[in-house]
């Protein structure tokens, strides 16, 4: 059955356009129509611009969010952080992890993110034992991207050390553990599990280069041919430290020469880099996966966003540890990390007079769905109808136009200026709520209540 929607304004991939007509069948649509009659289609009020992707979420972590905001004994950082998490997740049943899932699903969902890829590495139970069925995790993540509506990329997470040199893993860690042979049975039984979301993707998620090995690393990568590949990279200065020691390189540079890094590839972070490992990072055609919110409160570090754009590099943003699931929050700390570190303005815009929220919103919608690998990111035929359509009665959106609205939405607005956001053309959240909300809501209190309280 086709669907026709109208638009009154809409950013297509050349340029803004007023009165489309969209066609819509099973989920993706098949033409586009500007300057068209609103005749016999469905109205939806608003600024349309497509969906953003986020490529980076570990979903279990919105749970924790707070938790680790209490001074340690030593200095803190994202080292004493990860002990808070190990400790949460240790918590964590089936049903909680599928309860947590759904309601940050649903909160992204409502900030304007219309696809999620999530990096999974909470296999286990907590004494460390596979289930039953080896992807029931993964099962309960499939389960929460049905119920909320969004689009789905799993990248089931290979983790087999505690570090650099093969060191033991931590207690902490054994829920995440498996060796090569399980985790390829793994991946092949999450393909069986996403297959009836629509178009669902799976890929692989080599956790990094401290948890797993080099020989490991080329394995996995040689036996999946398909799908994106994900990996953590140089996000603290430890860790870089740690790989020189262990490697010889730093993990960039050694991925650079050791991995066949292309188009496939994204790096999760890749804060600590030298000017060459940006270049050079940027010319293989992976993508960035940054995570602004979660690297500043971890106390990262910056990305060079500057040097990366002017080689061309391309970026998507995620919300990794989920502190705030907010899509313009993402943006505008990217830009403002920038600021703060040059002492400028307007970095991430390479032309004078080009408006940075359109800047930052285009490289992100296409990193992004590069990095997702779905039919998404783009009002136009072929990809799927993941819509997200900006209040344009807003108070800082209704005297703008063009790209003044990505501007008032990135920069002032934020998640209040999405009003309805439409996922294979199907309405999922409308006046900035989620169709699901109070039951999604209601079921994440609960179990937080009930994890909090062991």
């Amino acid at each position: 059955m086709t669907r026709t929607l109208f638009f009154e304004n809409a950013l297509l991939p050349d340029g803004w356009a007023r009165q489309v007509r969209v066609a819509v069948e099973d989920g993706v649509i098949r033409s586009m129509t500007a300057g068209a009659s609103a005749a016999g289609a469905e109205r939806h009020a608003g600024i349309a611009v497509p969906g953003l992707p986020n490529l980076h979420c570990h979903a279990f972590q919105r749970a924790m969010a707070g938790l680790a905001e209490r001074r340690g004994p030593a200095n803190d950082s994202f080292w004493t952080w990860r002990e808070v998490m190990y400790r949460f997740l240790g918590r964590l049943t089936p049903d909680d992890v599928e309860a947590i899932a759904a309601f940050a699903y649903m909160e992204m969902l409502e900030s304007g993110f219309s696809t999620v890829t999530e990096f999974h590495y909470l296999h286990h139970d907590p004494a460390g034992r596979a289930y039953a069925d080896l992807g029931e995790m993964a099962a309960r993540i499939a389960a929460a991207a049905g119920a909320t509506g969004i689009g789905l990329t799993l990248l089931p997470s290979l983790y087999m050390t505690g570090g650099f040199a093969n060191a033991p893993p931590m207690e902490g860690q054994k829920r995440f553990l498996n060796d090569v042979d399980r985790f390829l049975t793994l991946v092949a039984r999450s393909r069986d599990i996403v297959a009836a979301l629509p178009a669902a993707r799976v890929g692989i998620a080599p956790h990094s280069l401290r948890a797993v090995p080099p020989e490991a690393l080329s394995r996995v990568v040689a036996n999946c041919l398909d799908g994106p590949i994900h990996i953590h990279a140089a996000e603290q200065t430890k860790e870089v430290e740690d790989c020189v020691a262990a490697l010889g390189a730093r993990p960039v540079e050694w991925l650079m020469h050791n991995a066949d890094v292309e188009a496939r590839w994204c790096l999760i972070h890749a804060t600590h880099m030298t000017p060459t490992e940006t270049e050079a990072l940027a010319r293989t055609g992976a993508v960035a996966g940054l995570c602004p919110l979660t690297e500043a409160s971890l106390g990262d570090g910056i990305f060079d966003g500057a040097r990366y754009l002017g080689a061309d590099g391309r970026f998507g943003i995620g919300t990794d540890s989920n502190i705030q699931i907010d899509a313009a929050a993402e943006l505008r700390q990217l830009e403002y990390s920038q600021r703060l570190r040059d002492r400028a303005r307007n970095v991430m815009a390479r032309q004078e007079g080009a408006s940075v929220g359109r800047s930052l919103f285009d490289n992100a919608l296409a990193g992004g769905t590069q990095a997702c690998a779905r039919p998404v990111g783009a009002i136009a035929a072929g990809k799927r109808a993941d819509i997200v359509l900006l209040d344009a009665d807003h108070p800082d959106l209704a005297a703008g136009a063009g790209d003044h609205w990505l501007d008032a939405w990135i920069f002032i607005a934020g998640r209040a200026a999405v009003r309805e956001v439409l996922v294979g053309g199907d309405s999922v959240v409308a006046d900035g709520r989620h169709s699901a909300h109070d039951d999604i809501t209601r079921r994440y209190v609960a179990t937080v209540k009930r994890v909090l309280a062991a």
